[in-house]
Order: C-alpha cells, then sequence, then structure tokens
C-alpha cells in the first residue's frame, strides 16, 4: 500500500580519510560499499568528495544540497579526521548515520590497515563535545555487505524523523469535558520542529459548509466510498455527507501546509459535533489514516502525532484506539494461542470506528452506540451514524505513545506484539490484543508515568525504528515492557512473583 504524506528518503554516502591515511583506501572501500548497496536495492548517492578537511566538508555539504539528499551516510574507510566530519554532521540538515568499515582479510593489515575501528572512538568523542544526535547501528564496524543491511535499515528511521520535522498539526475545537489526559503542551511541539495550527469547531463547520459547492469532488469521494464499503456501505443516504467532511479537510490541509510537507488532523469529534453536523466523522477519519493522514479523535494532538510517527516507522496505515477493558476468560478457546502472553496480559482496543478499512476483517458502516445512548436516548440511530465497525485484523502489531507531561517532558512508550485472530463479541473497531508482559508494563509504565488511554497502534513490528527514531529526535525517556525478571524503576522487589524466579 503507498501512503501519501509520507517523506521520501534521499540517502548520501560520504566518505572521510584522515590525511595521515591513504585517501585511496577509503575511496577503494566507499566504492565496494556503494556497489552492495546497489545489489541490496538502496538508492543512494556517492559523494564526489573524500573528506579530508574543513573544506571538503563544505564541498561535500555543497553536493549532497545539489542532489537534494535529506539523510547522509557518513562512511569511515580509515580512521577519519573527527572535526571535519562531525562539522559536516553539525551542518547537515537531515539525520545522520555513522558506520566504519573493518579490516578485510590478513593481507589488509599488512600495509593498507585502516583504523577505523579506533577513529569511531575519536568521532564519538567530538559528537559529545558539538552535543550531536546520529544514528550508531549496534554493529557500526562492518564489511561493506553487512553495512549495505545497516544502512538499508536507517532508511526507515529517517523516514520518520524527517517526517516528524516536516510535520504540521491542525486541531479543531476544544478537548471534551474530562479529556484532559489527551493534554497537549505545545512546547515540545516546536522542539521537534513540528508546526501547531488550532482552530474551533466552528472553523470546521464553515469549512464543511463551503465545501458543499464542491459537487464534483463530494461525487468522487462518494464513489470511492461506496466502491470501498460494497455491501457494508449500510446508510448510502450518508454518504454525500461524509464525502463533503472529506473534501473539507483535505482543502484545508493543502491550502494552510505552509511552511510545513505533511500534515496530521486531531478533530474535536463530539458532542457538539452530531447535533450540528448530523452524523459521526470516524469513518472519514480512517479513510485519511488509510491515505497517510492520520486524523485523531478527541483533539488528541500528541495522538495524531503518535499516529503519524508509527505509520512512518513501518510505512503501513495506523490507527487510534483506546487501551480499553479486559478480556472476559470465557471468550479465550482453551486451545488458543496467546502468542507468548499470559491471559492477564491481554486486553481490547478499541475505537468508535476510526479504523481504516484495509485493516478490518467483516467491517460494515454502522453507528456508535455510546454516543447513541447518550444523544438519542438509545432510539433508532440518525446523528450517530457514521462509524466503520469490524474486528482489527490478526497479525503482529506495535504500540506507540509519544507524549508530553504537563511540565513540558517527552516521553514515549513501544510495545510489540499480535491481534489474536478471535472474536471480541463487543461492538466498535475491536480486536483483542495480546502484548507479553503487558500486565506489568500497564501496572508500572501506562499508570506508574500517566500516559493517556489512547494508543497508536501500528500493523507491523517496528519497534526497533521507533527506538531509534526517539532517540535521534532526543526522546530519552523510552519505555518497553521488561521480561520478569527484571524489574521497574518504581516496582516493588518484594512482590511475591519476584521471590519465585
Amino acid at each position: 500500500m503507498t501512503l501519501i504524506n509520507t517523506p521520501e528518503v534521499r540517502l548520501g554516502i560520504v566518505g572521510v580519510s584522515r590525511d595521515c591515511f591513504p585517501v585511496s583506501l577509503a575511496q577503494k572501500r566507499l566504492d565496494r560499499l556503494f556497489k552492495e548497496l546497489g545489489r541490496a536495492g538502496v538508492s543512494s548517492h556517492k559523494c564526489s568528495v573524500i573528506v579530508e578537511n574543513e573544506k571538503g566538508s563544505l564541498k561535500a555539504l555543497k553536493e549532497l544540497a545539489a542532489q537534494k539528499c535529506n539523510a547522509a551516510i557518513i562512511y569511515l574507510g580509515n580512521f577519519g579526521p573527527e572535526g571535519p566530519t562531525t562539522i559536516f554532521i553539525q551542518r547537515f540538515p537531515g539525520p545522520v548515520m555513522i558506520c566504519a568499515a573493518a579490516e578485510e582479510n590478513q593481507k589488509t593489515l599488512e600495509l593498507d590497515r585502516g583504523d577505523a575501528l579506533c577513529g569511531l572512538l575519536n568521532c564519538s568523542y567530538n559528537l559529545g563535545l558539538r552535543k550531536l544526535r546520529v544514528y550508531l547501528p549496534q554493529n557500526p564496524v562492518g564489511t561493506a555487505e553487512e553495512l549495505a543491511d545497516e544502512i538499508n535499515f536507517f532508511q526507515n528511521v529517517a523516514r520518520a524523523v524527517i517526517g516528524v520535522k516536516g510535520l504540521k498539526i491542525f486541531s479543531f475545537g476544544p478537548r471534551p469535558q474530562d479529556f484532559l489526559a489527551c493534554n497537549a503542551p505545545i512546547q515540545p511541539f516546536f522542539d521537534l520542529g513540528i508546526e501547531v495550527m488550532e482552530n474551533s469547531e466552528l472553523d470546521l463547520f464553515q469549512l464543511y459548509r463551503q465545501a458543499g459547492s464542491r459537487k464534483k469532488k463530494i461525487s468522487e469521494i462518494e464513489l470511492e466510498m461506496k466502491k470501498e464499503l460494497g455491501k457494508a456501505a449500510t446508510y448510502p443516504d450518508l454518504l454525500p455527507k461524509l464525502a463533503q467532511l472529506e473534501a473539507a479537510l483535505l482543502d484545508f490541509m493543502e491550502q494552510n501546509l505552509g511552511s510545513s510537507r505533511f500534515g496530521v488532523f486531531a478533530n474535536k469529534c463530539w458532542p457538539a459535533f452530531e447535533s450540528q453536523f448530523g452524523f459521526v466523522p470516524c469513518y472519514v477519519n480512517g479513510r485519511l489514516a488509510g491515505k497517510g493522514i492520520p486524523v485523531a479523535c478527541e483533539v488528541d494532538l500528541y495522538g495524531a502525532l503518535s499516529e503519524y510517527i508509527v505509520q512512518l516507522a513501518g510505512q503501513t496505515p495506523a490507527t487510534l484506539l483506546d487501551i480499553n477493558n479486559s478480556v472476559p476468560a470465557e471468550i479465550i478457546p482453551k486451545e488458543a494461542d496467546l502468542k507468548g502472553a499470559e491471559p492477564n496480559d491481554l486486553f481490547m482496543g478499541f475505537h468508535c470506528g476510526n479504523t481504516a478499512s484495509s485493516c478490518l476483517s467483516n467491517c460494515r458502516m454502522n453507528y456508535q452506540v455510546i454516543m447513541n445512548r447518550l444523544m438519542e436516548n438509545g432510539k433508532s440511530p440518525e446523528i450517530t451514524r457514521g462509524t466503520l465497525e469490524g474486528t482489527l485484523k490478526p497479525g503482529p502489531i506495535t504500540l506507540f505513545r509519544i507524549q508530553s507531561t504537563p511540565d513540558c517532558h517527552l516521553q514515549s512508550y513501544i510495545a510489540e506484539g499480535e491481534i489474536l485472530n478471535l472474536d471480541p463479541h463487543t461492538f466498535g473497531g475491536t480486536g483483542i490484543i495480546s502484548i507479553p508482559g503487558f500486565a506489568r508494563f500497564y501496572r508500572h509504565i501506562l499508570l506508574g508515568k500517566h500516559f493517556p488511554h489512547h494508543t497508536a497502534l501500528g500493523f507491523k513490528k517496528s519497534g526497533k525504528v521507533l527506538f531509534e527514531a526517539m532517540k535521534l529526535l532526543g526522546v530519552n525517556d523510552l519505555s518497553a515492557p521488561l521480561p520478569n525478571n527484571l524489574p521497574y524503576q518504581q516496582e516493588n522487589p518484594f512482590e511475591k512473583f519476584r521471590a519465585e524466579i
């Protein structure tokens, strides 16, 4: 699936060489690396400048800018000059990975030894002096073939960082009552390089009414919806209204991106929305997420950012779910494969119906049961129609949340698991989620560190990418589920299970 609203990574590969080592060695090894990248299917630009001094750094920067490279690989073909190398990194506008050449064989050791293992230490020290963040692979010194694999992985990390740095979050409306959990201090967004544009619910209603004149556009979107839903289009009379909202949001984003390249939404979706618009926006939110433009519910700005980051990391659509309810034992078959989790680790992820149809099984358009009770006294639905209900498709997933505390400290969690192929026996867009060790993780991280109820879910395991992207973005407060023999920071060491290990 091709997602719009996603950056294309353009890699520049820059070799460096220290003056007391032969530049020919760095060039030879760079050529070999570039060849292996081609074999691995990694598209990149090989810089013609081998950086040996500060002038070389400036020439390399100019060349990569001309080639529109937005991510760079620094390759120590030998010891490398730490000053010019880190000057390049300091001035390069995108994410940077550093790696170094391993010695090839015994013959190399006789005269052509590059000592890049040592040079990387000097480079690292200089990075610390300049307070620079770079991506260092787990094994940063390797053969050309090994490093080609590492560079291929780095593309995913770079994509997430570039996307965040070029992002604008649009919001409509204040948080609903009792949703202070969707706390959104603005400062950390700007610290990350993100623009924020806050608007009122009245602005959205005005945009919606203005979009009513876009008859052709609305008709095109309505046809898309009919084709997508087929027999699941339970309320065909509602589709033109939903199409009008989608047209309004797309037009607004196009007209207001400004200096940013990518956009996401965090919109108020109840309680006033239904009485004024005459429907719930859930299906539209899911459609846009399926295209690559997440729309977070309940004005959850950090939820929208979390969705976008997990989308970039896995290159799959994301959704925003409540970490919602426990799973009764009676609906779990005895023979069920819980994918490494215990029964108390299972939970249901739920939301009203905002997940893309491509990520649901047996979906159909429905109405929002909870809102129907609140707004229509449980009677035949009218203004609460417009959800897309179904079971989340079974398979691998990643839960992710980046969040600011009230005092503007950024923290994040990452957890990988599975959506089980089990019937959740309930309404909404729902699935039974298995994450090994989730019960302790929920208690000591989600509750212990005051994370909100919303989580972004990506339909792929992308924890490794997310972890590295967070570090490059400067988010160092990272949490993940721990095995039983490792306690969380504030976990009581005298718990009974601890003594049994």
